[in-house]
């Protein structure tokens, strides 16, 4: 099947309040992320591209349910065409994404969301073997700055998203900007 043959979904990660009450959030990042996002979401819905939102839902902190938080940063679009909670790093784990995406028989995604090398990172690789064409949008992923716990060193974000389109490339996903992921769904509704 070629490119323009498939049928895509934005499947947008944890995009959700509950990260601006933990201890590393930042917002240096979140003005180039955020308006990939809203990039991503407004082309997704121009050329009739499912929006999917998925949220984490915790046991403890500004994860869990009670606090409040595990709802859209206040900019995130609504309405998409679906939303589904997740207790694990990967979307699909007994979430029932995995059966919405093949009753319309979507076979590949566009990843987006919080944060870069986890949640997004391990959807990525669970898609991808599941069976799913991957296109990951570094631009349109979130992260924060890590500490190794054994070296003390701190990684950058830059360093991090580095890492994580280095390993995800050519084995579980194409790295693509937010204009290759706009590009080819106007292409495909062209077509």
């Amino acid at each position: 099947m070629t490119a323009d043959q498939r049928r895509s979904a934005l499947v947008i990660i944890d995009v959700q309040e509950s990260f601006r009450h933990m201890p590393d959030w930042s917002d240096t990042d979140l003005p180039a992320f955020k308006e990939a996002v809203l990039r991503l979401d407004r082309g997704a819905r121009e050329a009739g591209v499912p929006v999917v939102h998925i949220f984490h839902v915790g046991k403890a902190g500004p994860f869990k349910k009670e606090s409040g938080f595990v709802k859209p940063l206040d900019w995130l679009p609504a309405s998409p065409d679906v939303v589904f909670e997740k207790h694990t790093h990967n979307a699909f784990t007994d979430t029932g994404l995995d059966l919405w995406l093949r009753r319309r028989q979507i076979d590949h995604l566009v990843i987006a969301g919080i944060r870069t090398e986890q949640c997004c990172e391990t959807t990525t690789r669970v898609a991808s073997d599941i069976g799913y064409a991957v296109d990951y949008v570094t631009e349109a992923t979130l992260t924060f700055p890590m500490t190794h716990a054994i070296s003390g060193r701190v990684y950058s974000t830059s360093e991090i998203k580095a890492h994580t389109e280095l390993v995800l490339q050519g084995r579980f996903a194409r790295i693509a900007t937010t204009d290759d992921a706009l590009a080819a769904w106007r292409t495909a509704k062209a077509a």
